[in-house]
């Protein structure tokens, strides 16, 4: 028996999956660092996502943990079902808990990919946004590279990760963008990339949806969802829990009120 996918579906990266995604950093330790504090239940929670609620939209990083995320995918969906999307980003550096910064240079972004490849145990990521765009190198660079790792057949499509309206024009000359993903929420709200998207036929990624988790007591879960559900076919948000109960209330919102 088929399971309805949540709020409907989505086509991402060639894929047609659930509009409720799933993101990974909180199934890493305090600060996006280390291991998670319950291993086994963090691997429950990406098993429960995919096989009891019919998530197929997984979204994760090289940075969470770091590494720590895509391991734990690995182990516990592997081998990945045929229409289960796992999204991974590149591009960032974590020198220590809660401490990002890009890192963009082309034979970093090459070896950050490969790595994933092999934690993710892929021979293709199916979708491989540039986490964040690096200032101090020239974004044909930085494009470039993914764009050749893309005609070797490494990277199956690629998108970008928190850019402007003018960052996803000017990556538009160097590749074609699979997704953005940006942070939306009800009090983060304005986000001129939204309507672009929609424009450019571009799937619009909402990440921390629940603003960190501020949003999810009362009402506030199933109308955050909703109000984001309800901007247009091509906004996905990917909710992150570590708790098997908030994952059930965030699918039980969206099947309350959260469809468009």
């Amino acid at each position: 028996m088929s399971i309805e996918p949540p709020a409907g579906t989505i086509t991402i990266a060639g894929k047609t999956v659930s509009r409720l995604g799933f993101g990974t950093m909180r199934l890493t330790g305090p600060g996006t660092w280390g291991h998670p504090q319950d291993f086994t239940t963090a691997v429950s929670v990406l098993r429960e996502a995919v096989n009891a609620y019919g998530i197929t939209h997984i979204d994760t990083a090289d940075a969470y943990g770091p590494h720590t995320a895509e391991a734990l995918i690995r182990h516990a969906l592997y081998p990945y079902p045929d229409d289960v999307l796992v999204a991974t980003k590149v591009g960032m550096i974590r020198p220590a808990p809660h401490v990002w910064a890009p890192h963009g240079h082309p034979g970093y972004l090459r070896a950050c990919v490969e790595a994933s490849l092999r934690r993710l145990g892929r021979e293709r990521l199916d979708l491989c946004y540039l986490h964040r765009i690096d200032p101090d190198v020239p974004i044909e660079d930085q494009l470039g590279t993914l764009q050749a790792l893309k005609g070797e057949g490494k990277i199956g499509h690629i998108g970008l990760s928190k850019v402007t309206s003018e960052d996803i024009r000017l990556a538009g000359k160097y590749i074609t963008v699979a997704a953005v993903q940006n942070v939306l929420n009800v009090r983060d709200h304005f986000d001129p990339a939204l309507e672009l998207c929609r424009d450019l036929g571009i799937p619009y990624v909402a990440y921390r949806p629940l603003d960190a988790g501020n949003l999810v007591r009362g009402p506030g879960l199933e109308a955050s969802l909703s109000w984001l559900l309800q901007l247009g076919p091509h906004v996905t948000p990917i909710p992150a829990t570590s708790r098997l109960s908030h994952l059930a209330e965030i699918v039980s919102a969206v099947g309350a009120g959260g469809r468009p």
